[in-house]
């Protein structure tokens, strides 16, 4: 055989061993990614820690009993100081506190930038772009990670010019339970670009305990009702084939506690009107001034810098100069004219327990059939990381603390 004819052999055959390689490199690179570990963080909004407990003459929990026979249970987290939404739903994101994230109320006012801040209508990322990251950007900063985030507070916020890969382009409140579990499995599925980490929030039952009280009739049904929104989300897991995958937490920002109707602080009855500014009537009332709030035996005001340190809610701008913390069950109005006063709801000292939120957890990273001591919020996002496999971004939670309840 001639040299010119030995060469096109070996060339020929170096060319199949390239093209050999790289197919192989391609399917080991697409099993690698199915192999990747799957985490779905769910909050039901206002879920307190003890209503798994009710009776079954009250409520049938069917589901998240499964879950919590099969995984993990928290006795109860310990959330931020304020216990309100926006704020603790970032803390759980982030892994900060409120006073180092930034959104330190679902009402608040930067006296830099000269502005007010109202929950879900501001997604200008100068409001939230301040510190914290978020676990859906985190997890967008490691090589393959994609998240999809749905009506989570933050979900449409750029930081540092990225956004979640999958999100609602705006929140939407009136969107079916059913149709929000549908399209987050939708994204988990997607044939060319499917999630690993999902991030999914429910009003409810928060908006039953406000409207009613937390020991209502109609408490009672609607959580057998958001029980069976897990039971529809378990389902299509298992329809998708994702749920023995899946690393599924279901948690919330806070609690609930009846209140009264005679037990309201009218703030006009202590301060004149035009001498102050009232940048949030949660229980936790924000203000500009000191005044004769004092006067009042179910208040406990504080200069800024007098406010406990265990509150981690003291270094921000955003927190106004002076806090007023109303009593358990008490209501901070501006006006008994014009404000409403509910009859359920929260806000108040994190350290009382009823104000405490649920936490299950659910997957392979977990244990089973575990009833752990209670942990803070902070310690979510550094669990989060860990399942993940994610370097994480700077926060006030250990992981240490939440060690005990994996695998």
């Amino acid at each position: 055989m001639a040299d010119w004819e030995v060469f096109p052999i070996f060339f020929r055959f170096l060319w199949f061993l390239s093209v050999t390689f790289i197919i192989l490199q391609f399917v080991g690179s697409s099993a690698s990614s199915d192999d990747r570990p799957l985490l779905l963080l769910v909050s039901f909004d206002g879920f307190r820690y003890d209503y798994v407990d009710r009776s079954q003459e009250r409520v049938q929990l069917p589901n998240l009993k499964y879950l919590i026979r099969n995984g993990i249970r928290a006795k109860w987290i310990h959330n931020s100081f304020i216990t309100v939404t926006f704020p603790n739903h970032f803390t759980i994101a982030t892994g900060m506190y409120e006073e180092s994230h930034g959104i330190v109320a679902n009402n608040m006012y930067d006296p830099v930038l000269q502005e007010g801040f109202h929950n879900h209508n501001t997604t200008n990322p100068k409001w939230w772009d301040v510190g914290g990251q978020p676990i859906w950007i985190t997890n967008q900063r490691h090589p393959g990670g994609r998240s999809g985030v749905l009506n989570w507070p933050g979900m449409t916020v750029k930081f540092n010019n990225t956004q979640p890969f999958r999100h609602l382009q705006q929140y939407n409140g009136s969107m079916p339970y059913d149709e929000r579990v549908d399209t987050m499995i939708k994204w988990f599925t997607d044939d060319k670009y499917a999630i690993n980490l999902g991030v999914l929030y429910f009003e409810e039952p928060d908006e039953t305990g406000h409207k009613y009280g937390p020991d209502s009739p109609e408490m009672d049904r609607t959580l057998n009702k958001v029980d069976r929104t897990v039971g529809y989300l378990i389902g299509q897991l298992k329809q998708a084939g994702l749920f023995e995958r899946m690393n599924l937490i279901i948690t919330s920002d806070h609690g609930m506690m009846e209140v009264s109707k005679d037990e309201v602080i009218e703030l006009d009855r202590y301060l004149d009107p035009s001498i102050y500014l009232l940048v949030d009537t949660t229980p936790v009332a924000a203000t500009c001034v000191y005044g004769h709030m004092m006067a009042h035996p179910h208040l406990k005001v504080y200069y800024k810098e007098d406010i406990p340190a265990q509150y981690h809610y003291r270094h921000n701008r955003r927190i106004m100069p002076v806090i007023a913390v109303a009593d358990p069950g008490w209501t901070i109005v501006q006006n008994i004219s014009t404000g409403w006063v509910p009859k359920g709801n929260h806000g108040y000292n994190n350290s009382y327990l009823p104000m405490n939120p649920l936490f299950v957890a659910h997957g392979p990273a977990f244990r089973t059939n575990l009833l752990s001591e209670p942990f803070n919020n902070v310690d979510i996002y550094p669990l989060m990381c860990h399942i993940l496999g994610l370097h994480p971004h700077p926060n006030n939670g250990s992981l240490q603390n939440v060690q005990h309840i994996l695998k």
